[in-house]
């Protein structure tokens, strides 16, 4: 049978108390709903119906450039009434041919694994059904499957429906269930409210395929933090921790120190060498390449980048939308920023920024400089305190330094200008036009000494007073005739 995927996501989330649509809460940077869609296409599916109700354009917008690519698109499909997770299946049955079997997924159940599915999916052939359940710690608020003496699957009841005696039940399900459409169209069809909820219960097609003889397995999982579901912030914050501790573990796994697995945050995806160690509160976004033996340190971001091997991110420091060649050393307090290139063996040091600048090999800066809109050869030497000024207050200007270049601190090189290969800027210089390559170039205003000055003294409140007064008294207008 070919799979189609049908992810219930109509939900309001009153308990998050936000204005957010709950599906859209945030998990490691990415909506809730975008992890279960990725989720969902590593099964391979002819389709994927989004049942979507409140909010339903933001969700709709939201998920736009995720689904750009993505294989199959997203077929949206409103929910204008939420009467039930039996109700939101009907809304997608139309789209779903008879030959097919339906998955059913949630998107606020965010962590569940493709291996587990394809369980779930392996035991369902033909005309049988199946649903996902585990042996819950705590199975309160959950519905609880009901097997018979011999272990068969009878049904699954409602925690607001159960007795007292079906309530101490621990094996839940988790709302995920297999079954083939065309049998699923027609249990849908004679699917009944008289419940606490008056809802239509996806859940009451177990019992009606029992009793059509059609076998259900229930399929337990070990692990269950991946049907945890996000119902408040407290449950979001939960699901987030587990879903840090499983990227810990499988960092850890591919080889890289983690010297606290619990402090490390990854928004998207990280691939690690070997022999990479991270220290504490880092912050890893988007897609970022770690090559062998990094070392990234305390508190650092990094965000759409690929650094080399052998590099050393040092404390404090922020790498966006870069790349960064091999054994460099970067910060403390550092920030690179987007499209800057850093080539092999370069240092950026503490309270350097390099913006939209690429630096040849074995280059530095290594004290309080800015480089924007910058190509800077191979050896260069920045001093403290220099800067490239790029930026008109209209238009962004290049600066071009060769290679070989020893720019002395406290230097301003004023953009559009080109420094020559091999040229020496001295120390406080303000560079204004373009400096030849081998020369050592000046620019300094005459130092000189005023005999006569003094210090200014501390004065009385009286006079300070009398002093601003004078100071700020307006113009007087020339006189006619002086």
């Amino acid at each position: 049978m070919q799979l189609s995927v049908v992810i219930l996501a109509a939900g309001k989330g009153k308990r998050m108390n936000s204005d957010l649509p709950k599906v859209l809460q945030p998990l490691a940077g990415r909506p809730l709903l975008e992890h279960v869609v990725a989720t969902a296409r590593c099964l391979g599916p002819v389709a994927i119906h989004v049942v979507y109700g409140h909010g339903g354009e933001r969700v709709r917008a939201a998920l736009a450039a995720f689904d750009v690519d993505g294989t199959p698109p997203l077929d949206w499909v409103p929910q204008t009434e939420q009467l039930g997770t039996g109700h939101a299946l009907m809304q997608a049955m139309p789209r779903i041919p008879d030959d097919h079997r339906v998955l059913v997924l949630y998107g606020d159940v965010p962590l569940v694994k493709p291996e587990s599915l394809r369980a779930l999916l392996a035991a369902a052939d033909g005309e049988a059904v199946s649903v996902l359940s585990t042996l819950a710690a705590n199975p309160e608020g959950y519905g609880r499957i009901l097997r018979d003496a011999a272990g068969s699957v009878l049904g699954v009841v409602e925690q607001s429906d159960a007795t007292p005696a079906e309530r101490r039940i621990r094996e839940i399900n988790t709302g995920i269930i297999s079954l083939p459409a065309r049998r699923a169209r027609a249990w849908l069809g004679r699917l009944g409210n008289a419940n606490a909820q008056r809802e239509y219960y996806l859940t009451d097609v177990v019992a009606a395929a029992v009793g059509a003889g059609v076998p259900v397995a229930a399929v337990a999982i070990d692990d269950e933090t991946e049907t945890l579901g996000v119902n408040d912030k407290v449950q979001l914050a939960r699901v987030e921790a587990a879903l840090r501790s499983l990227r810990a573990r499988e960092l850890m796994l591919a080889g890289a120190t983690l010297l606290d697995p619990a402090r490390i945050d990854i928004r998207g995806s990280l691939t690690v060498g070997r022999d990479v160690c991270i220290d504490v509160n880092t912050v890893f976004i988007g897609r970022v390449t770690l090559g062998a033996r990094v070392r990234i340190g305390p508190n650092c971001v990094v965000r759409d980048a690929s650094i080399g091997a052998d590099t050393e991110l040092h404390a404090h420091s922020h790498v966006d939308n870069a790349t960064i060649g091999e054994r460099c050393v970067i910060g403390p307090f550092a920030r690179i920023r987007p499209d800057s290139v850093l080539a092999d063996a370069d240092h950026i040091g503490n309270f350097v920024e390099v913006k939209n600048s690429s630096l040849g090999t074995a280059s530095k800066a290594n004290h309080l400089s800015y480089l924007g809109d910058t190509d800077i050869g191979a050896g260069v030497n920045v001093g403290a305190g220099s800067i490239t000024c790029n930026y008109d207050g209209e238009n962004k200007w290049p600066t071009v330094i060769e290679d070989g270049v020893f720019i002395g601190s406290g230097s301003m090189l004023v953009a559009p200008v080109r420094i020559g290969a091999g040229a020496t800027i001295g120390a406080g210089s303000t560079i204004t036009a373009n400096a030849p390559g081998g020369k050592l170039t000046l620019a300094r205003a005459r130092q000189t000494t005023v005999e006569s000055w003094r210090r200014a003294s501390k004065l009385s409140p009286s006079d300070k007073a009398a002093a601003i007064e004078r100071a700020l008294q307006p113009p007087q207008s020339p006189k006619r005739g002086s």
